[in-house]
């Protein structure tokens, strides 16, 4: 078989494109039939939540059915699109798109983009409504797995391998914070950290920056008014039930009327009073209308979808592939976490959304294009598994593709 190198001193222009969309494999069947499944499942809860105020609103019980169908083809194309497209690609891109993104903070902090619950976090392209704190995320995990991999044994010093990981993830921890978005700026943080432990990083270093992180993080809380009297109503939800907590409070309610099998879909009352039920807290609509038995179904749903992703990190062949994958995989399993969690009432309200379920262009895309690289990532994995099957002959097949 010939292979044609896309950097080779001898390939032509054509031969380089052709072998960035050359497929080496079949991609992983779970990771792809776990993202269709939540895809359609977010489409089916975006529906439920939102006919009444769709029909209050714009007199269309289908109008953010519609959208959200829309977003959900494009995603879905766009994830097949970019899941053949070969990762290694993104190594030549990762300091424009980091560029790119930077500039779409700046513009957001400027006040240049779209406001919405007393924050700019929405940059207007046309039509279009981009809110790139999303991208944020998926950069940042696109630099951190190239400047990982290229620092390989060097990730380990505090100087070349820790501090400037930390320093570029700050800077877009600050943008998002001036917009002001809290909840993705510790998303940020928290990748950070997860992919400098699997590179390799010292424990100590990591550690010491979480407790830094979280003593800033609980000053910039604390003296924020609006965030503490969140945090106080949140921890007072019965006094705060009618003002501040009111929105937590309704999704606990959500959790609660659904029981184990829930009301059944469309007969939750919840969304008669629950804000923004199609968006950050749809969540709360899958406990009352599907139970504790849909919720758990969602979880795995998840579970399965990362677990998948961390497998194709660590058969990944190369290290890049390995943090790049992995770092996808966080994100989902972070934001996942997260969301539920404010749901439950177990964290106070942050605004993420929950991956493919969520009701919004911008978020539902951004995860697309994640999938679409975690899946060409695990096309890659599969296919070194198989390679290293074949060199180790029939006697060790078993052994090496497992």
């Amino acid at each position: 078989m010939t292979v044609i190198r896309a950097d080779g001193p001898g390939t032509s222009r054509l031969d380089r494109v052709r072998a960035v969309f050359r497929v080496p494999g079949p991609v992983d069947p779970m990771i792809a039939v776990m993202v269709v499944t939540l895809v359609a499942f977010g489409v089916v809860m975006v529906y439920s939540a939102s006919a009444i105020e769709a029909t209050v609103q714009y007199k269309d019980p289908q109008y953010f059915l519609k959208r959200q169908v829309s977003f959900g083809v494009v995603g879905l194309l766009m994830a097949w699109g970019i899941s053949r497209i070969d990762y290694h690609a993104y190594k030549k891109l990762t300091y424009p798109i980091l560029a790119g993104v930077v500039f779409l903070l700046i513009a957001a902090v400027a006040g240049l983009g779209k406001k919405g619950g007393g924050a700019t976090r929405w940059i207007a392209l046309g039509p279009v409504h981009i809110q790139p704190a999303e991208l944020a995320k998926l950069a940042l995990i696109i630099w951190l797995a190239y400047s990982l991999a290229k620092k390989g044994e060097g990730v380990k010093t505090f100087s070349i391998g820790f501090l400037p990981h930390l320093l570029m993830s700050g800077f877009l921890m600050l943008l998002c914070l001036k917009q002001p978005d809290f909840g993705s700026a510790v998303v940020l943080l928290l990748l950070t950290f997860t992919m400098l432990f699997v590179a390799g990083a010292k424990v100590g270093y990591i550690l010491g920056a979480l407790i830094l992180g979280s003593i800033g993080g609980a000053a910039i809380v604390r003296f924020k008014e609006y965030r503490w009297q969140r945090v106080v109503a949140w921890l007072e939800m019965e006094a705060h039930r009618q003002d501040l907590a009111y929105q937590p409070f309704q999704a606990r309610m959500s959790f609660g009327s659904g029981s184990v099998f829930g009301l059944g879909l469309g007969k939750g009352l919840q969304i008669l009073y629950l804000p923004e039920a199609h968006t950050d807290f749809v969540g709360a609509i899958v406990g009352e209308e599907l139970g504790f038995v849909g919720v758990a179904a969602l979880c795995l749903a998840y579970v399965a979808l990362v677990a998948r992703g961390v497998r194709a990190a660590f058969r990944a062949p190369d290290d890049y592939g390995t943090y790049l994958a992995f770092g996808l995989s966080t994100l989902f399993a972070l934001q996942a976490l997260i969301n539920l969690a404010v749901a439950m009432s177990l964290l106070p309200t942050k605004g993420l959304t929950l991956p493919f379920i969520s009701y919004g262009g911008s978020s539902l895309l951004v995860n697309a294009m994640a999938a679409g690289i975690l899946l060409n990532v695990s096309r890659h994995s599969e296919a070194h598994a198989q390679a290293r099957a074949e060199e180790h002959g029939p006697v060790r097949a078993e052994e090496a593709v497992a």
